[in-house]
C-alpha cells in the first residue's frame, strides 16, 4: 500500500470517528474496543448484545441510528484480528433462522393454489433474509456509512480467503452493494487539474492502479489540454471515485507507454486528434469487486468523446498483460519445445552465443535486461509476439469461453477487438516482469461492439484483426 493510500485511509477513518462520535450511544464503545482491540471473548456477548439490540429497532428512528453509529464506531477502533471476529459473530449468529425457513418451505409444499403458492413464497422470502442485512442497511443511513460498508467488504473479501464460512456475510454485503451501486444511480463526471479538489486529485494519485503516478508534474501531464479523465461517482459517496479511465488524444495507434506518458513531449492540439487510447482503467474501491461498471464507463466515455471531439474515428486501448509471462514460465516448465520453431531456436542459441548466455527461453527471459543486447531483442521478439497472441486469443482459464488474461477477458467481454501487439511498449521492471515488455491494443469498433460482445459472451469466440491472425 502507498503512503499516499496510508494517508488517504487515516483520513477516512478519523472523518467517519469523528461523525459517528457525536452520534453513537454508550454501552459498549470504542473507547472499550481501543484498549482489547482483538475483541476477545469476553466482549463478545456486549457485541452480540448491541446488534440484537439494533436489530429490534426499539425507541424509535434516532435509537436506532444511535445505537448502529456506537456499534460502527467500535468496529473502526478494533485492530484487524477484532475485525474479522466481530464479521465472525455477524456471519454465524445472524443468518437465516432454519427453523422459519423450514416453515416457509413446507407451507409452498402445501400450499393448495396460486394464492396459496404466492403467500408462501412471500412468507420464504422474508425467511430467507438474514437478519444481518438490517443491521448493514442502519450503517447505510449513517454519514459516509456506504463508504464505510465498502471498506468493510474489502476487509471481508481478504478475510474470505482464510476462512471460506465467511462468503455467506460476504454475498450478503454484495447483494446490498450490487444493488446500491447500479449504472443508473452513478454520475460519469470529469477530472481536471484546475476544476477539481485537491482531495480528489490525490486519490487519483493513490488509486492509480495500471502505471503508478509518480508525482504532481505526472499528474498534470496526464490531466493536460490533450488528455481526459473520467470517472463514476455515487451520491452518497460524491468525493470517492468508483472506477476511473484516463485517455490520450494522438493520431493513430500509441504503442508504448512511456513515450505516452512523457512529461516532455509536446501537447498536441485534441481537435486534430483521429484516435481516442484508453491507457488506465483503475478500479478505485476494493470493496465493489465483483460489481461490473466499467464496460459502461468506456461506452458512456466513447460516447462522450465523440461529441466533443468529431474529429476522433478510433477508440482503442493500450493495455497491459499481466497474466502472460506467469503463463508462459509454468508453460516453459513444461517443455519448450512445443513452442518455439526450429529457426526460432537456432536464432535464439546463435545470439546467446555471441553474447555469452544460455541459449534456452527461460534462461535469456530470467533477466529483465535482456532488452539491451540488440541481438537477443531481436531473437526473442518473434517468438514471444507470436506466443502471446496465442496467449491473448486462445488461452483459456478454467471456464473455457472465458480468456485466460483477465485484462482480456475485461475488454472482451466489453465488445473490443484484439487488434496490435506491441514489441518493448513498457520497458519499465513492472513490464517485462508481467509480460516481457508487450503491450496489446484492443480496439473499440463502436458499430461492431455489440456483436461481438454477443460472440465473447455466448461462445467463447474471440474476435481478432488481421495482424493477430498472421501471428496465430
Amino acid at each position: 500500500m502507498s503512503i499516499h493510500t496510508h494517508g488517504l485511509l487515516d483520513r477516512t477513518l478519523r472523518n467517519l470517528r469523528t461523525g459517528w462520535r457525536n452520534i453513537a450511544g454508550t454501552s459498549y464503545n470504542a473507547e472499550a474496543a481501543s484498549h482489547r482491540p482483538d475483541l476477545p471473548n469476553d466482549d463478545l456477548p456486549a457485541i452480540r448484545e448491541q446488534i440484537v439490540a439494533c436489530l429490534e429497532g426499539k425507541g424509535g428512528e434516532v435509537s436506532a441510528r444511535s445505537r448502529a453509529a456506537a456499534l460502527g464506531h467500535v468496529y473502526l477502533a478494533l485492530e484487524p484480528t477484532g475485525r474479522k471476529r466481530f464479521l465472525k459473530l455477524l456471519n454465524d449468529d445472524f443468518g437465516p433462522d432454519e427453523a422459519q425457513v423450514e416453515t416457509a418451505i413446507g407451507n409452498y409444499q402445501r400450499a393448495k393454489d396460486a394464492a396459496g403458492r404466492q403467500n408462501a413464497e412471500g412468507e420464504m422470502r422474508r425467511a430467507l433474509e438474514a437478519p444481518r442485512l438490517r443491521l448493514l442497511r442502519q450503517f447505510n443511513d449513517l454519514p459516509d456509512g456506504v463508504k464505510f460498508l465498502v471498506d468493510m467488504r474489502a476487509e471481508l473479501l481478504n478475510l474470505v480467503r482464510q476462512d471460506p464460512s465467511l462468503v455467506l456475510l460476504e454475498q450478503d454485503m454484495r447483494h446490498l452493494l450490487k444493488s446500491w451501486f447500479d449504472i443508473g444511480f452513478l454520475e460519469l463526471r470529469r477530472i481536471t487539474w484546475d476544476t477539481s479538489s485537491a482531495a480528489l486529485l490525490e486519490k487519483l494519485i493513490a488509486y492509480e492502479a495500471v502505471h503508478a503516478i509518480e508525482s504532481w508534474d505526472d499528474l498534470k501531464n496526464r490531466l493536460d489540454s490533450d488528455r481526459r479523465c473520467f470517472a463514476y461517482f455515487h451520491p452518497k459517496m460524491p468525493d470517492e471515485p468508483l472506477i476511473f479511465v484516463e485517455v490520450a488524444l494522438v493520431n493513430g495507434l500509441a504503442g508504448n507507454v512511456q513515450t505516452l506518458l512523457d512529461e516532455d513531449a509536446p501537447v498536441q492540439n485534441p481537435k486534430s486528434a483521429n484516435t481516442a487510447i484508453f491507457y488506465s482503467i483503475s478500479n478505485a474501491q476494493k470493496g465493489l469487486a465483483g460489481i461490473s461498471f466499467g464496460n459502461f464507463l468506456i461506452k458512456r466515455v466513447a460516447a462522450q468523446l465523440s461529441q466533443d471531439f468529431p474529429s476522433l474515428k478510433t477508440f482503442a486501448t493500450l493495455s497491459p498483460i499481466p497474466g502472460y509471462m506467469k503463463w508462459l514460465n509454468g508453460a516453459i516448465a513444461e517443455g519448450q519445445a512445443k513452442f518455439l520453431k526450429a529457426a526460432e531456436r537456432k536464432a535464439l542459441t546463435e545470439a546467446a552465443g555471441r553474447s555469452g548466455a544460455k541459449g534456452t527461453l527461460k534462461s535469456l527471459l530470467a533477466d529483465n535486461q535482456w532488452a539491451q543486447d540488440e541481438g537477443i531483442a531481436n531473437a526473442l521478439k518473434g517468438p514471444l509476439t507470436r506466443l502471446a497472441a496465442h496467449y491473448l486469443a486462445e488461452q483459456k482459464g478454467r471456464d473455457q469461453n472465458r480468456a485466460h488474461d483477465p485484462v482480456a477477458h475485461f475488454h472482451l467481454s466489453n465488445g473490443a477487438i484484439i487488434e496490435r501487439l506491441n514489441w518493448l511498449g513498457d520497458h519499465s521492471d513492472n513490464g517485462f516482469t508481467q509480460s516481457a515488455g508487450l503491450m496489446v491494443n484492443y480496439l473499440y469498433d463502436l458499430s461492431r461492439i455489440d456483436d461481438n460482445h454477443e460472440a465473447y459472451t455466448g461462445a467463447g469466440r474471440v474476435t481478432v484483426s488481421t495482424d493477430i491472425k498472421a501471428h496465430l
